[in-house]
């Protein structure tokens, strides 16, 4: 059998609440089944029947007409190529626990203001429908079946007045946010829709309590509605008027709640208050078929007959980055987290998302309403982002993935400004002229400094114990320690690949080290969208390191882990690759690693890096690496853990100049030098320059920039200095 397309399923589900909408007007008018319970609340009362069917009909109707909204934005996704986000065994768990984190606000909840204000709003609304649901399927049923009655309709009533108020208070709260207190990233997009969608709410709460209080002025005010305590407090002040007012009253609120309601309808698929039933569906689809730091794999270029690559227009992206436009709730968190709109750039990760899906809506067949309200004047002529997005907003960013990991919803902001990276740098030769010399070299030396590669094992050369491999033999050793292209060749972090090895040596690792023939991983080359270059170096990685039989990894550069870990199976490279920061953790916590007399008597404060952390989630090795050590003063910055500050050197960044605005690493600097710190502590070779230039840009000679290992290394020996006067005085023969 044809499986239904996704536009088919969503119009047969509006057709069939349709006809269950028209069932259930027509079903309790036909069998008259009433409850006679003394303590009970009879639907409809005082309203005729013109109305009474007038509401049942509108429903139905407006139900159709969402489904017909809602299949045309389905279209729409369809668009988008294939992205492989089925439910499975193996995900089904994951998939769970991300919506309900969705459903229960835990992720909106990381800023409580906002996140208490939509808690109140979302919490109150759903509790308000199940009520009205409630109450509907009551009027159903048989006389014996009603529920509604006694004890459980005085325990309903109370539960939905008291949420009736939070979501009353929530609206406010959201009006006095957007209109009043005006944030920053709420401000820039606030648009006229928003105070239609808050004055609907605002309409459907407020006449909603009216409507109740009306009623029971109305049926003489018994003593079991004091349970319905808002509603109740609400009709002493109709006390008083005539039986002829409070119908009309009821009658004229009962209209405009349903009228309210229909707005809402309405509103709902055609405004971003759609985000409401996409946000949480975003959240569950959030597991996919890769690692969250890798990128998204492509064909071997070398043997593909695809004509262009990366994305470009609207059918270029997966429908699961189309559907992340429509769950987008425009609030601008990823926006308030940016290094590059912090510091001035042209980059505003929420505009990407926006921009994207207002091309989107303005080339589809048939065009629907874009994500957010959009100026006239401003034109999409063409199934290009490109018409909406600059080239300055891409390479701008540093993938630091904050934009990401901030989201409340999953929106995966990354993958498309790699998507069109790519398609720039592959299709349109479009990047910035440093990174044309790093590419040169990256070919002709394989390494981002155009060094000679007979060169990259010189900074071992001093050491003794440090065995370069000879890439055509077996691997006879239990480590390869992948050094990198900084650690073999950049002054600052020969240091780094000193300290790493003489800690190895200390702790009796077995390793080795490829020297020579260790090329650069390509990492570069994937974040500036150039998947050739990544996929030719890649492969001749991989020939030499499956070649050799390698198994496990150690890196000192988290963009090499990421990289070797993450993106290289994607080519049949599988290895087991560790940090440096998680191997010396496990090596000082299983004792091979001797620490006694190890002290750092001084204040240091940590840097993530974010292909360490919020790439790969390993935030606590590097803090126990030094935290280890006796005598050590450790203070984190403001920014810190997944809201770590980026250097301003990943996603190739590292190779281009910054022209506009303040430096990223000026600014991450001076937010180190504020805690006070003597040292700065890193994990990562590109934080190590960046965090340093920008220590000494600021006329700080004193603060020191230095990887864990350096730190570490310095405190054993600093202590075995010490112990060695008193060894020294002590002669056994004497």
């Amino acid at each position: 059998m044809r499986r239904p397309k996704p536009t088919e399923v969503v119009i047969t589900v509006g057709l069939l609440a349709a006809l269950g909408t028209i069932f259930s007007g027509i079903a309790p008018r036909v069998t008259k089944w009433e409850d006679d319970s003394e303590v009970a609340r009879h639907v409809f009362v005082n309203i005729p029947d013109p109305l009474y069917w007038l509401f049942y009909a509108t429903s139905a109707v407006m139900l159709l007409v969402v489904a017909w909204l809602v299949s045309q934005r389905v279209r729409n996704y369809s668009r988008g190529t294939a992205d492989d986000r089925r439910t499975t065994k193996a995900n089904a768990h994951r998939r769970m626990k991300d919506f309900r984190a969705g459903v229960w606000m835990r992720t909106l909840l990381r800023d409580p203001a906002a996140g208490v204000m939509h808690s109140f709003i979302y919490f109150g609304f759903l509790v308000l429908l199940a009520a009205t649901i409630i109450l509907e399927v009551d009027h159903q049923l048989p006389e014996g079946l009603k529920f509604l009655h006694g004890k459980v309709y005085m325990g309903y009533a109370a539960i939905a007045d008291l949420f009736g108020l939070v979501f009353l208070v929530g609206i406010g709260w959201a009006i006095v946010r957007r209109y009043v207190q005006r944030p920053y990233r709420i401000r820039i997009k606030t648009r006229p829709e928003d105070a239609i969608v808050l004055t609907t709410f605002l309409v459907i709460a407020v006449t909603g309590f009216l409507i109740e209080g009306f009623r029971i002025a109305l049926v003489g005010q018994p003593s079991f509605e004091k349970w319905s305590f808002a509603g109740y407090s609400l009709s002493n002040l109709f006390d008083g008027f005539a039986k002829a007012d409070l119908e009309n009253w009821h009658r004229a609120m009962w209209g405009t709640h349903f009228a309210a309601f229909v707005a809402f309808l309405v509103l709902l698929p055609t405004t971003k208050l759609r985000h409401m039933v996409t946000s949480p569906m975003n959240m569950y689809l959030k597991d996919k078929d890769r690692p969250k730091g890798a990128m998204k794999p492509m064909p071997n270029l070398m043997e593909t007959e695809l004509e262009t690559f990366g994305a470009s227009t609207i059918e270029d992206f997966t429908w699961k980055q189309l559907f992340d436009t429509d769950a987008c709730t425009i609030c601008g968190r990823c926006t308030s987290v940016c290094p590059a709109h912090a510091t001035g750039k042209p980059l505003d990760p929420r505009e990407i998302v926006v921009k994207v899906g207002e091309v989107m809506a303005r080339t589809g067949d048939p065009r629907v309403s874009p994500p957010v309200g959009v100026d006239k004047d401003i034109t999409v002529t063409a199934d290009s982002v490109f018409e909406r997005i600059t080239s300055e907003e891409l390479w701008s960013c540093t993938t630091c993935k904050a934009c990401d990991e901030i989201c409340p919803v999953n929106i995966e902001i990354l993958d498309k400004i790699l998507d069109m990276r790519r398609y720039l740098s592959l299709m349109e030769s479009d990047f910035p002229v440093e990174l044309g010399n790093t590419y040169r070299s990256m070919e002709n030396s394989s390494n981002v400094y155009g060094m000679n590669q007979g060169e990259r094992g010189d900074w071992a050369e001093a050491l003794e114990g440090v065995d370069i491999v000879d890439p055509s033999a077996v691997l006879e050793h239990e480590y390869l320690y992948w050094v990198g292209c900084a650690g073999s060749f950049d002054d600052r972090n020969k240091k780094t690949s000193r300290a790493v090895a003489k800690l190895l040596r200390r702790a009796g690792i077995d390793f080795a080290i490829l020297g020579p023939s260790e090329l650069c991983t390509g990492d570069s080359a994937r974040r500036s969208g150039n998947e050739y270059l990544f996929q030719m170096l890649a492969m001749q990685n991989i020939e030499t390191l499956n070649a050799m039989g390698v198994k496990k990894i150690i890196t000192q550069c988290p963009h090499c882990f990421n990289t070797l870990k993450n993106e290289y199976p994607q080519l049949d490279g599988h290895y087991e690759v560790l940090h440096h920061s998680q191997l010396l953790t496990e090596l000082v916590d299983t004792g091979r690693l001797n620490l006694v007399g190890a002290s750092f008597d001084e204040r240091v404060t940590y840097h993530d890096s974010c292909y360490l952390g919020r790439h790969n989630d390993v935030y606590m090795a590097p803090r126990k690496v030094i935290g280890s050590l006796a005598g050590i003063d450790i203070v984190e910055m403001p920014r810190n853990g997944t809201k770590g500050m980026c250097c301003g050197a990943g996603g190739a960044r590292m190779w281009m100049e910054e022209h506009v605005g303040k430096n990223v690493n000026v600014e991450r600097a001076q937010e180190a030098l504020a805690t006070g710190a003597s040292r700065v502590a890193v994990a990562c070779p590109f934080c190590y320059v960046m965090l340093e230039d920008g220590v000494k840009g600021q006329g700080n000679e004193e603060v020191q920039v230095q990887d864990i290992a350096e730190i570490l290394v310095e405190a054993i020996e600093r202590g075995e200095r010490a112990a060695a006067p008193a060894s020294a005085a002590f002669d056994p023969g004497l």
